[in-house]
């Protein structure tokens, strides 16, 4: 009889984070990531200090619930026109995928933007890979936590501004920024540029490709985008295999190599910490570190350039030139998504083209129906919901039409400033036997004097008494 405890397994669920010490790399892609992060960089923060019309240029007012976009002013009822820039910006981010893989992720990302810019601060003050991992190993010193610290407050700083310059998109950013001097902002701006901060600390300066591997849903459902004709960061293994570096005792047994000489450049710059000769994963980005690594390896070894290197699966398969890569780019599926986002950005320009900056909304007045008044005239009274959505004042003309004889006992005229919302209360009378008993259709007309284009019309009901 076996008296032996059972062997007891634990299984893990969560692997614990491995801390990634990203090796620094030049070459044409990180040139074209550091590119990225300034045009990106110098949008986001400056664009809320240009002005336009004496307001900000871009500007989402949520408490006057207006949104400028430079000459443009959006309204609540405008809201079809950003769910069609989402819906643009979706199928821009389709048709990129299906094109070159995750071309997004790797160069413009706010997650990488923010992560390159952290890392850049990280080795400024603590140094290179190599010194990064010695200092971390060291045991607690004041040159340690002086250096940790005067990270973490550059890390702040920036996170900080972000915050701030975030925050000014939805609050004029001038006045936030006199609030903030004053030292009188308001409960729910210190909330929001505290949590935008707090958010851009965490994700770029700690948890870096965590968001990228278990946040970001992007990863999960970009395979669906994918084929053997989409670009993709590969290793050419018929090339490279087997890896090692030849010398005079490989030479001497016949060992033959590839161009792979396995120095695991590719792994040391690689802000996932992937090794990209496994094959295409998830959590890689795109952002072609480990292009520019093995190419210059490549230059070192006297080799030719592209052991990894933006291809596609079927031209690793099949040895295709760069001639028939470009040529099966426009393949069905890029087509398709082209054609719909190009239907997609037609109709949306043309009709904010179109659309004209006046709204109204006519209510009748429901306590009182229509009325005898004096001389036997038929009165009904409604209440005029004028929008001029333009920046330009206008005087605007009130017409009412539907019924013979139908007339405004009061002013017919109403003077409205840019981007200004008024009710304006309105009495409309019929002479005695004029319509049907009950409900008659009209329309109220609302004419810019000085614009003959600004012209919009709404229907109403007038009510005789039976």
């Amino acid at each position: 009889m076996d008296n032996s405890k059972p062997e007891i397994s634990v299984i893990k669920m969560y692997a614990a984070r491995e801390e990634i010490y990203p090796r620094e790399i030049k070459g044409r892609y990180a040139s074209i990531r550091w590119l990225c992060v300034w045009l990106t960089q110098l949008a986001f923060y400056g664009l809320p200090w240009l002005s336009w019309n004496g307001r900000q240029a871009l500007l989402f007012d949520l408490a006057a619930r207006k949104f400028y976009i430079f000459g443009i002013v959006l309204w609540p009822q405008d809201f079809i026109y950003l769910a069609a820039l989402l819906i643009i910006c979706a199928y821009l981010l389709f048709l990129a995928t299906a094109i070159a893989g995750r071309v997004w992720c790797g160069f413009t990302c706010p997650q990488t933007v923010y992560t390159e810019i952290f890392l850049w601060i990280e080795r400024v003050i603590e140094g290179k890979r190599s010194a990064r991992i010695r200092l971390d190993k060291q045991p607690a010193s004041l040159s340690k936590y002086a250096k940790k610290t005067a990270k973490h407050l550059a890390w702040g700083s920036v996170a900080l501004w972000t915050g701030f310059t975030f925050v000014g998109y939805f609050t004029p950013i001038r006045e936030l920024a006199l609030q903030v001097t004053a030292m009188t902002l308001g409960p729910w701006q210190t909330f929001w540029v505290l949590f935008y901060s707090f958010a851009t600390y965490g994700n770029a300066g700690w948890l870096r490709e965590q968001v990228c591997k278990y946040m970001c849903p992007y990863a999960r459902f970009q395979s669906s985008m994918f084929d053997k004709d989409s670009l993709i960061i590969s290793y050419d293994r018929k090339r490279g295999e087997p890896r090692g570096m030849p010398n005079k005792h490989s030479e001497a047994q016949g060992k033959q190599f590839g161009s792979c000489i396995d120095c695991s450049m590719c792994v040391q710059v690689c802000p996932v910490g992937i090794d990209i000769r496994d094959g295409l994963q998830y959590e890689c980005i795109g952002c072609a570190a480990c292009v520019d690594a093995c190419n210059s390896v490549m230059d070192k070894t006297g080799d030719a350039r592209g052991l990894i290197r933006y291809t596609t699966d079927n031209a690793l398969a099949n040895n295709l030139s760069v001639k028939e890569i470009k040529r099966r780019a426009l393949r069905p599926r890029v087509l398709i998504y082209g054609a719909i986002l190009s239907m997609i950005v037609i109709a949306f320009f043309t009709a904010l083209t179109m659309r004209t900056p006046l709204k109204l909304d006519v209510i009748r007045d429901r306590g009182a129906l229509g009325r005898e008044v004096e001389d036997g005239m038929i009165e009904n009274v409604y209440r005029l919901q004028i929008m001029n959505t333009s920046e330009t004042a206008h005087l605007y003309k009130i017409t009412v039409d539907g019924i013979d004889t139908l007339k405004l006992v009061n002013s017919d005229e109403v003077q409205l400033d840019g981007t200004e919302t008024r009710a304006v209360p309105v009495r409309v009378q019929a002479e005695a036997g004029q319509g049907a008993p009950g409900s008659n259709d009209i329309s109220f007309s609302l004419q810019a004097v000085d614009d003959e284009s600004l012209r919009v019309t709404e229907k109403a009901v007038f009510f005789v008494p039976r």
